[in-house]
Order: C-alpha cells, then structure tokens, then sequence
C-alpha cells in the first residue's frame, strides 16, 4: 500500500509538472513576437538621435494594432471624386450655416489672426469647417495605432508615414502626453485643425495664451491655421483662381505642368487662354482643371491657390476651400448690408 501511494504521489508530481510546462509553453506562444526589422531600426534610430528609452520604445511599438480599415482609406480618398461630387459634400447649407455660426461666435479671435497672420478669416473659417466642421469631428482614431499602420503596413508612404511617427513620439514627449492618449484621424490629423504631427509641432501657435499649443482649444487652432497659411506664403488681398476661356487650345501640356505657379498670364494668353477676370499680365499661374457635372472647368490657380494646396495636396480640396469661404464672406457682408450691388 506503502509503494501505490508513492507512485500515486510520483505520478501527482509528475502530472503537476506537465501542467506546469504546458502552461509555461502556452504563455510564451501568448506573448508578442519580436518586432519585426523594420520595427527595430525604427527604434534604435529613435534611441540615437532623440534619447527614447529602448524598452517602453519597444514594447510601445508591439503593442500598437493594425488597423486594414486604414489602408483601404487611404487608396480610396474622398478628394479622389469627381469635384462636383465632393463640392456637394462640403459645400452645402450646413456648412455654410455651421460657418457663419462659428464666425459670429469666434469673431474676435478670428479677426486678430487676420491681422497677426494676414490670412483673411473666411479662409481659416472655411479650413477648420471642411477639416473638422468646426471642430465637431476631429476623430477618435487612436494616432499611435494610425501611424504605426501606416509607417509599417503601407509600403507606397511609408517613409513619410515613418517621419509622422518619429514627429508624433517627439509631440507627445514634449507636451507630456501619454502614447495612446491621443485620438485623431486614420491619417494620424490631430485637433481642430487637423494638423498631422509635423505640422503640429513646426506650425502650431499658443494664441490663448495659456502656454500651451493645443490645437483642442479653437483659438490656438484659429491662430495656428492662420500661421500655417501665412508661413506657406500667402499674399494679403490677391485672388485665389480666376476662370478662363480655353477656346480650342491645346491643354494637355499646359495641365502636365504642375500646380504650383509656373507661367505668366501674358503667357497663358499668347497659347489661347482668355482670363474672365482683371488680372495682371505678370502674376505667375498654373493651369487647373476640375469636372463639373456637365464637363471640365477651367483656371488660373495663383499664389494663394497653390498655398491652400499645402494643407492637402488635391486640386478639389482648394477648389472647395476657396469656394466655401467666398460663400461665408458674401453671406456675412449680405447680412451687415454691406455686400456690393450687382450690375
């Protein structure tokens, strides 16, 4: 009886220490993998040049999710439609009346980034309305998350992708931010502006007061999109696009040649393109295009069209930035009474 019960207990033992190690082996295959190469020079570069701690780096970084959803956003982005399908997306009554409103309650802030900044206020109006409306969908997209999809899981910009996360480690550092504290949108766009990380921390202003950049705070976010325009070089009282009679020109060149300012009116004029508008023979001008619902519109896009651009690199979404804060300032002047006569 003596030697069944030692076996039993033997065999107690022994199956305790398979439990055991089936257990261990299970944990283990629970934990995360090893990051990935490309994980890891991206760590110890940020461990060399900015003194990141390796290990909270690390296990940052194996903490963060994929997110598929983002990837497919980003190969179907909405100024991608037809213009005359995302101006209807943006350029309808509630953002006209959310614009006004906003105007009207932000008046004071808005007129002194104009003239801090010489940035008209319908334009910093109608940016934060078509990024945000006006604040109210700023996203709630975890940015590590975003920025790490896409530095690590998005090939065809993931060098850009890669420097947005180095400038985001930067900004959470420097204001004191925890990693995964930060919502915004699947690009990595964060607070009513929707500045990505570099902007943030190359444009952002403290326009409160307050000591603190905090593009959540509407008036830091006034001031910054104002400073952002102004550094982008935008000029005081100078037309943004004026539309063109392009007759039977030839244009596919002309339209090949880029969006930024490259060629003079007097120019354009000579190879058949006929300004509707006054506008000087010597102001530089680009060509641009967009489809409308019965066809291609035509104009010069200018110095101030070209500037809009560098808030999003699309011909659509200048188009409708421009369009929508034209609309907000006729509005305003027709409600003071002060809007001009037509002819």
């Amino acid at each position: 009886m003596h030697r069944l019960l030692q076996l039993g207990r033997c065999a107690g033992i022994l199956l305790m220490l398979v439990a055991a190690a089936c257990h261990a082996a299970e944990s283990r295959t629970e934990l995360p993998a090893d990051l990935p190469a490309q994980k890891q020079a991206f760590v110890q570069d940020m461990v060399e040049r900015h003194g990141f701690a390796r290990p909270a780096l690390e296990r940052a970084l194996r903490e963060t999710k994929f997110i598929g959803s983002i990837i497919r956003a980003m190969d179907a982005p909405s100024t991608a439609l037809p213009w005359h399908e995302f101006r209807a997306r943006h350029v309808n009554d509630a953002r006209i009346i959310g614009g006004l409103k906003f105007w009207t309650e932000h008046a004071e802030v808005l007129e002194r980034a104009a003239t801090t900044y010489q940035v008209p206020p319908e334009i910093i109006v109608a940016t934060i309305g078509i990024e945000t409306m006006f604040g109210r969908r700023t996203g709630n997209v975890n940015v590590l998350d975003a920025l790490a999809t896409l530095a690590f899981g998005y090939p065809r910009r993931a060098d850009f992708f890669r420097g947005e996360l180095e400038q985001f480690l930067l900004l959470t550092r420097e204001n004191g931010w925890g990693l995964n504290a930060v919502k915004g949108s699947f690009a990595g766009a964060i607070g009513v502006p929707q500045f990505i990380p570099s902007s943030y921390r190359k444009y952002a202003v403290d326009f409160d007061g307050d000591g603190h950049r905090d593009l959540r705070q509407v008036a830091d976010a006034i001031g910054s999109v104002a400073n952002y325009y102004r550094q982008f070089g935008w000029q005081q009282g100078a037309p943004v696009i004026i539309p063109v009679d392009v007759g039977n020109t030839t244009l596919d060149a002309m339209l090949a040649a880029g969006i930024a300012p490259h060629t003079t009116v007097a120019e354009f004029r000579k190879r058949g393109l006929l300004p509707l508008e006054p506008v000087g023979d010597e102001i530089l001008a680009t060509l641009i295009t967009a489809e409308s619902e019965i066809g291609p519109r035509y104009w010069l896009g200018l110095n101030n069209f070209y500037v809009i651009t560098r808030y999003n690199r699309s011909i659509n979404y200048a188009m409708v930035v421009h369009e929508l804060a034209s609309t907000l300032r006729q509005q305003r002047l027709r409600a003071a009474g002060t809007a001009p006569v037509a002819p």
